[in-house]
């Protein structure tokens, strides 16, 4: 692409970010906290319950109160590394509950959850609050960080397909996860992926490229992997205007592989992992079109029908309607929309950019969705 074209098309993109989530930026830069996540002991400390003294509060939370008074941080260790890769370095953090008290030979499952737009690896942690979820079920959770370098606004560059660098930065988030893994005691038959928005759209495409890495993945208001291949195609595609189809890998992937000799190779369509979707209907950003296009394209290269739709609803949370695509009996697909949701965490925690408290909890549902995953 000539250096003019591309630039008007970053341009657009821009343009269609800022004015799509400029309240969001806005709340951002007034919550946002400096305090850095600390380093976790080493994995053969993790052993044994830690000290008082060591127990780090989690390194973003809500300063304004809640009715219930101020949110309470999950109590853990963090661990901070950096992944070099294809694209480059890539920082992360790690949360690994508190007082673990493992068993001789004990690995524990991990969840790699990819922030959207505009934020960072700990914001997703403060507006998800899936390390609450950690602390209570025994998992690790890894919160990726994608470098202002690489993309102004923090997106992760799942649409830049046609330069290579989509390929690239998923290659390089799999460093993370296997750096990680020698860190931590992981357990790499039991990894799953989540992410929002650009987040979303990364790790389909990253469970796309390496099915047998992952045992479920989940995807909060994203686009289908391979249905953009530039910054211009990107735009379409959030507006739902282009067709969803599954990533051909391009030839620069085999040099990919190369660079991480680690990373196995692209694998069949029907090895997809099984797949959660959660989108609203009333997001303004990405179209809830890509949910339901997202879920077909799935189903369909795994050989799954939907079943009848139902709408689910607890308490005074929004509705959802519920579509789930089986296959032997197994739910491989399960699409989620929303009813009355914007761009924004489902059920996450009050008074935090990116997040709606009146939603499900999707954090919930993204955790029980792959749990049912893991040994099958």
């Amino acid at each position: 692409m000539p250096r003019r074209s591309r630039l008007f098309s970053l341009s657009s993109l821009a343009r269609a970010y800022q004015r799509n989530l400029k309240a969001f930026e806005k709340a951002a830069r007034a919550a946002r906290t400096t305090t850095r996540p600390v380093r976790a002991k080493a994995a053969s400390k993790l052993r044994a319950a830690p000290r008082k003294s060591a127990v780090a509060k989690a390194p973003y939370t809500a300063r304004t109160p809640r009715a219930a008074g101020k949110p309470v941080p999950a109590r853990g260790e963090w661990m901070s590394g950096i992944a070099p890769g294809p694209a480059g370095a890539r920082r992360f953090h790690a949360y690994v509950p508190a007082g673990l008290a493992l068993r001789q030979g004990e690995k524990l499952p991990l969840l790699v959850m990819l922030h959207g737009c505009g934020q960072t690896g700990r914001d997703m942690a403060a507006v998800s609050r899936m390390n609450r979820l950690a602390a209570r079920h025994r998992f690790v959770v890894l919160y990726p960080e994608q470098e202002r370098m690489a993309n102004a606004h923090g997106c992760w560059n799942w649409f830049e397909r046609r330069s290579g660098r989509a390929e690239a930065e998923a290659a390089t988030l799999l460093a993370a996860v296997d750096k990680v893994a020698r860190r931590l005691p992981v357990d790499l038959a039991r990894v799953a992926v989540a992410g929002l928005s650009a987040g979303a759209s990364m790790a389909v495409l990253m469970a796309a490229l390496y099915p047998d890495r992952f045992c479920a993945v989940a995807m909060h208001s994203g686009v289908a992997p391979g249905t953009a291949e530039s910054a211009a195609t990107a735009l379409a595609a959030m507006h739902g205007r282009r067709e969803a189809h599954l990533p051909v890998p391009p030839p620069v992937a085999a040099a990919v592989r190369a660079a991480a000799p680690t990373v196995p190779p692209v694998s069949a369509p029907a090895a997809l992992p099984p797949l959660l979707i959660l989108h609203g209907d009333a997001d303004g950003v990405v179209s809830v079109r890509n949910a339901a296009a997202t879920a077909l394209l799935w189903a369909g290269a795994l050989g799954a029908r939907a079943g009848a739709i139902r709408t689910l609803q607890r308490g005074q949370r929004y509705p959802m309607r519920v579509t789930e695509f089986k296959t032997r009996g197994r739910t491989v697909v399960a699409l989620r929309e929303v009813v009355g949701l914007a761009h924004a965490w489902s059920g996450g925690a009050a008074q935090l950019p990116y997040s709606d408290p009146a939603g499900p909890d999707a954090s919930a549902l993204i955790w029980a969705f792959v749990a049912r995953q893991f040994g099958k």
